[in-house]
This record gives structure tokens, C-alpha cells and sequence, in this order.
């Protein structure tokens, strides 16, 4: 059963071994906040970033064959150096560059649990062994709770809510000056999310750290997915409204004595089958939390 629920999510982790020729056809583009924020969409996990008379610091780095044209792209709103990457979590489709940013001088900033699953061998989906990152891409600055930088005029806070949600390793980004927070892998507009419960994720962590995130957002708050569009304070409520739908549906199976391979997907998924279209499959993110409570 644990590989049925996580079959599909091998193609994230395969494709940070494929060589570049993937990424021939990758276009970065940007979309811009304000004149010192800007959202750069390419594959993999969405970038922020702030630039100004300091430099540039930006949040998350995609895959590694995509660092030049990333610069490019960070290079026509500033010139300035990037001097800090934050990391959001670990997974490579947000560190795959980081190596390439640090060799070119940037600090690289996570939660303490990044450190730990670069520098060490991972064990994957299908048992596959997973070699640790080159030290070059490891976090310099690592913390656990949380960690503020004062840079360019603006205050970025760093906050680890203390429960697995995406993986063990998740990072909330806020600027609060800019009333913009970037979130991560912990939220996917209108799309099921990928909980690596594996690795640290856990489906009511998730709910805990999007109602912590709910707290620091108003009406106004512009919002940084991990994947898809810039969104609100209502994109998220939906969000968190949809998670806890879905985990009492799925609890409600669990108690019934409802085994996998008798579920009724369709009803399941009911209001959400939309959400099941982007990389997480309906049947898969299902099966994800079926795991979770059936184990309990």
C-alpha cells in the first residue's frame, strides 16, 4: 500500500537527477509585487525576492540546471549580489540551485531539519537511495524556532511551526512592511498538496501551521504559494477549509473498519475533484491520509 500512495510522487524526486537538457525549454518568468518584491515562476517551487541598495535575498532556488537563467531573471529587476537564499524546506525542486548561489557567494538560510536532510543520504520512494547534497548547498544559517534579517528597509521573519506539515523542515516567510508571506510547499492553490509523511509530514500539521499562517494574514496579504499563483487570505481559508473536509472524511472511513481498496474515491473527493488535477492525484492524496489515520 505505502507504494501505491506514493507512486506518483517519484517523478518530483527523479527529476532532480535528469540531466539539463529537461530544462531547455524552461522560461522564467516574473511577476512583480512592488519595486523591491517580485515572484519568479519557472519549474519547481515558486521564488521570491528583495532587492535594494543591500543586495538581493530571495527564497528557494529551484532545480540546479535552472541557476543562470534564474540570475538572468533576477539580474533585469537588480544587479545588486545575492547575498542570503532562504530555504523553505528541503526538497530539490526549492534547493536544487542552492550550490550555484552559494558559490557565488550567498549565504543559505533554513530550518535547522534542511541541514540535516542535505547533508545526510536519504531513503526514497521504492527504497531508492537518495545521495546527500554537496556541502556547497548546505545551510550556513540554520534555526529552529525562528530567525528575523533586517535587510533593505524590510523585516523578514522566519517562523517553523513545531509539527511535521509539508516535511519536518518547513519554513513560513513573512515581510510583514510588505504584508507578503511566502509559504512554502505547505500551501498549493486549489490543488491537494504532497504530504511527505515520510520524511516528517503530517496531515494535522499542516492544518496547525496553515491556521498559524491564517494569524499573520489580513484581507490584503499577499500570499506566495510553493505552486501556482500568487493568492489571498480567502485562497487559503479554502485551502485550510478543504484539508479539514478531508481528513474527517477520511477519519470517518478509518473508524467505519473501511479498507483502501474499498474506498469510494469519487465521494471521497466530493466538492474537490478539481483539486485533484495538478500534481497530486485525488486517489493518491487519499491514500496519503488513509495511511496516516489507519496507522494510528
Amino acid at each position: 500500500m505505502k507504494q501505491s500512495i506514493i507512486c506518483l510522487v517519484c517523478t518530483l524526486w527523479l527529476s532532480t537527477t535528469v540531466s539539463g537538457q529537461r530544462f531547455d525549454d524552461v522560461k522564467i518568468t516574473t511577476h512583480k509585487i512592488n519595486d523591491e518584491l517580485h515572484i519568479l515562476f519557472g519549474a519547481g517551487g515558486n521564488i521570491l525576492t528583495l532587492t535594494g541598495p543591500e543586495g538581493t535575498l530571495m527564497v528557494d532556488t529551484q532545480f540546479a540546471p535552472l541557476s543562470e537563467k534564474i540570475t538572468a531573471a533576477i539580474n533585469e529587476i537588480d544587479s545588486g549580489a545575492i547575498k542570503y537564499v532562504i530555504n523553505t524546506h528541503f526538497h530539490g525542486d526549492h534547493t536544487g540551485g542552492n550550490e550555484a548561489f552559494a558559490t557565488k557567494g550567498a549565504t543559505i538560510i533554513a530550518h535547522d531539519n534542511v541541514r540535516t536532510r542535505l547533508s545526510t543520504d536519504q531513503i526514497r520512494p521504492y527504497g531508492r537511495s537518495v545521495d546527500a547534497a554537496p556541502p556547497g548547498a548546505w545551510p550556513r544559517l540554520t534555526f529552529n524556532d525562528e530567525m528575523q534579517i533586517h535587510m533593505n528597509g524590510h523585516l523578514i521573519q522566519l517562523i517553523h511551526v513545531h509539527t511535521g506539515a509539508h516535511t519536518d523542515s518547513d519554513a513560513l516567510v513573512y515581510l510583514p512592511m510588505a504584508n507578503v508571506l511566502h509559504m512554502g510547499d505547505i500551501f498549493f492553490k486549489d490543488r491537494f498538496p504532497f504530504i511527505d509523511s515520510d520524511l516528517g509530514g503530517d496531515p494535522d500539521g499542516m492544518i496547525a501551521t496553515v491556521e498559524a499562517a491564517l494569524m499573520l494574514c489580513d484581507a490584503d496579504t499577499q500570499i506566495v504559494p510553493g505552486h501556482g499563483a500568487i493568492s489571498d487570505k480567502e485562497d487559503l481559508s479554502r485551502y485550510l477549509q478543504m484539508l479539514k473536509i478531508m481528513v474527517d472524511r477520511v477519519k470517518a472511513e478509518v473508524a467505519a473498519g473501511s479498507g483502501i481498496l474499498t474506498l469510494d474515491m469519487d465521494k471521497l473527493v466530493e466538492g474537490y475533484s478539481s483539486w485533484g488535477d495538478g500534481f497530486m492525484k485525488s486517489d493518491t492524496f487519499v491514500k496519503i491520509l488513509f495511511r496516516k489515520y489507519s496507522e494510528e
